[in-house]
């Protein structure tokens, strides 16, 4: 089987890319510093060529709402274009778990406009909406951040290993199409300040963390369960506190003692 994966050198493509490969699979690693670029177009139809599934995990490089908005909307029309000329049967695509409920946002209006177009499309498709990664728990204290403090709402959410992410989106790039949606989520809940505390802890940061009902999520306000799963999410087995131990800190933060910058997927 051929898999053409959007964003296939990012976080989660890259490895997608190397899980599709491992099981057997032709799996191609399309973004714009490998000729593939989905907003101009250039190399899409040939890198579709014979694909039988297109695998989507690409992201705006802003959250700013008329960048986002830009990027899916033409990223979305011209993957369709192409998928139909080189027949592609599948289309995969990683959303965000409560994009519907992030509406204040306008980087999460962007992104359940792209989920709308993945509808609307002739491609079959599925929909794979994930909790937050772990990978972005320190992105998420950084900007949230003014001067030594924290603030964060204190809601209730259930976040991931990247890893757990891409063996979803494999799993699924190898399997029927639903025409649904799917979430996933990690193993464990915590309240978003006491995730970003224990994180800080480990990480020997001294900045110190305050529970705010009113702190902004990516311009949105946080509800108590604005980013929990719906039941029967399916549940990634990696925990944060294995995961913190296991797996090394990105090199900004062992040159700095600030954290990343943090994007969504």
């Amino acid at each position: 089987m051929k898999v053409v994966v959007i964003g296939g050198t990012g976080l989660i493509g890259s490895k997608v890319v190397e899980k599709l490969k491992r099981w057997g699979h032709e799996a191609v690693a399309a973004a714009p510093s490998t000729g593939v670029d989905t907003i101009t177009g250039k190399g899409v139809a040939d890198a579709l060529l014979d694909a039988d599934v297109v695998v989507d995990v690409s992201n705006s490089p802003s959250f700013d709402e008329r960048t986002a908005m830009n990027f899916f909307q033409t990223s979305g029309r011209n993957l369709t274009e192409a998928e139909v000329g080189a027949g592609v049967r599948h289309h995969v695509a990683l959303s965000v778990v409560g994009t519907d409920r992030l509406q204040e946002s306008g980087y999460f209006r962007a992104k359940l406009a792209q989920e709308r177009e993945i509808k609307a499309s002739p491609i079959p498709y599925t929909l794979i909406r994930a909790t937050q990664f772990f990978e972005f728990i320190r992105g998420i204290v950084q900007f949230s951040t003014e001067g030594d403090t924290v603030r964060l709402a204190p809601s209730q959410f259930q976040p991931m290993a990247a890893d757990d992410v891409a063996s979803e989106v494999a799993e699924a790039a190898v399997g029927e199409p639903l025409n649904g949606v799917v979430e996933i989520a990690g193993p464990e809940s915590f309240r978003l300040d006491e995730a970003a505390e224990k994180v800080l802890r480990f990480d020997r940061d001294t900045r110190r963390v305050i529970a705010d009902p009113k702190a902004p999520y990516s311009g949105a306000t946080l509800s108590q369960n604005t980013l929990v799963p719906s039941p029967g999410a399916r549940l990634g087995a990696t925990r944060l506190d294995w995961w913190l131990t296991h797996v090394p800190p990105p090199p900004e933060l062992t040159a700095s003692p600030k954290p990343i910058a943090e994007t969504v997927l």
